[in-house]
C-alpha cells in the first residue's frame, strides 16, 4: 500500500533528524560511521530505492508549491571527500524536480577574476531566488577545508597581509555562520550535507574508475595526491561542522559508503526542510477570483476572450 503524505512526512523527519547537527560544540566525527544503513540490511535495498522514489515524488510536489508560492529560496551546499558520490546523489534524489524550479553550480578551483573578489563573491552571485532551489556542488566552505588543508593558497588570494594571521580560519568560520543568519533572516534556507565517506570505500571507487573504460573519465591522478592528506582533511571537516553547525543551517553528516542510503538521506533531509516551510499554492485574493469568473464565462459561452 503507498505511504500517506503524512506517513512519508513522519519517515522523512525520523531519518534526517539521525544525521541532523544543530549545535557542532560536541560533535565529532569519529564518531559518525560512513557505512551506516540506520539498521537497514543491504537485503532491503529494493524497499530503499522505493521508499527514494516515494520521497522524490514527494520533493517534486513540494517543490512546485515552493516555486508557485514564491516566498522561500531553497540552499542546498554539498561537500564531501572525491568520490564520495555529491553528483549522483543529486542526479537521483532532484531527478523528479521540474527543471525551472533548480539550479545547480559547481564550484571548483578558483579563476583569476574570482581571486580578485572576496571568497564569498563567486557564491553569492549564484544564491537561489525565491521559489527556487539551489545547489551548491562544493561552496564557500571550500575556503576552510582545502584551503585549510593548503594553506599555501592564501597567498594566492591576493589579500592584503594584515588579513593573513593566526586566526584566519577563525575569522572565516564566524563569517560564514553570520552569512548564514543573515540568508535564514531574508527567506533563504540553509541545508548542509558532508557526505561522509571512508577511506577504505574511497580507494575501491578509485580503482573501479580505473578499471571501467565507462568510469576513466572520471579519474584524476590529482585526487590520488590528495588522499594523501585524509587526516587534515577530516580534522578540517570536524573544524568547520563544529564551527558552523546552527539550527539555522544544520549539517547532515550523511553516511557515504553505500549510496543507496545517501540518497535515502539526503532525500529525507529536503524534504523533511520544505515540509517544515509549510509551503502551498497562493490563495486568489477577491478580485483575482472575479477575474477568473469572468474568463469561465466567456470560455464556457465559446467566445474568445479580449485581450487586454
Amino acid at each position: 500500500m503507498p505511504l500517506s503524505r503524512d506517513e512519508i512526512a513522519k519517515q522523512a523527519r525520523r531519518l534526517a533528524k539521525r544525521y541532523r547537527i544543530d549545535e557542532g560544540k560536541r560533535f565529532r566525527l569519529a564518531r559518525c560511521d560512513p557505512a551506516d544503513t540506520a539498521g537497514l540490511e543491504d537485503e532491503v535495498r529494493e524497499d530503499a530505492k522505493q521508499l527514494l522514489g516515494r520521497g522524490v515524488e514527494r520533493l517534486a510536489a513540494l517543490q512546485e508549491k515552493l516555486y508557485a508560492q514564491d516566498h522561500w529560496g531553497v540552499l542546498l551546499i554539498f561537500q564531501a571527500m572525491d568520490a564520495a558520490g555529491k553528483d549522483s546523489a543529486i542526479k537521483h534524489v532532484m531527478s523528479g524536480v521540474n527543471p525551472q524550479g533548480c539550479s545547480v553550480t559547481s564550484f571548483k578551483q578558483p579563476s583569476s577574476e574570482e581571486l580578485d573578489h572576496d571568497y564569498m563573491w563567486r557564491t553569492t552571485r549564484a544564491l537561489p531566488a525565491r521559489g527556487m532551489i539551489g545547489i551548491f556542488n562544493r561552496s564557500y566552505y571550500e575556503e576552510v577545508l582545502v584551503v585549510r588543508v593548503h594553506p599555501e593558497l592564501l597567498e594566492r588570494q591576493h589579500l592584503p597581509k594584515r588579513c593573513i594571521d593566526d586566526d584566519v580560519f577563525e575569522h572565516r568560520y564566524e563569517d560564514i555562520v553570520r552569512f548564514e543568519r543573515y540568508l535564514d533572516r531574508n527567506g533563504i534556507v540553509v541545508r548542509k550535507f558532508f557526505l561522509n565517506l571512508s577511506k577504505a570505500e574511497q580507494r575501491r571507487r578509485f580503482l573501479a574508475r580505473i578499471d571501467a573504460p565507462e568510469k576513466n573519465w572520471k579519474f584524476s591522478i590529482a585526487d590520488v595526491h590528495e588522499r594523501e592528506h585524509w587526516d587534515a582533511y577530516q580534522k578540517a571537516y570536524e573544524r568547520a561542522i563544529r564551527a558552523t553547525a546552527t539550527p539555522h543551517a544544520p549539517w547532515y553528516v550523511v553516511p557515504a559508503d553505500n549510496k543507496w542510503f545517501t540518497r535515502l538521506v539526503v532525500a529525507a533531509a529536503i524534504v523533511d526542510t520544505l515540509e517544515s516551510l509549510e509551503v502551498d499554492f497562493p490563495v486568489l485574493d477577491p478580485a483575482r477570483r472575479r477575474e477568473f469568473a469572468a474568463a469561465r464565462k466567456v470560455l464556457t459561452a465559446g467566445k474568445a476572450p479580449r485581450r487586454s
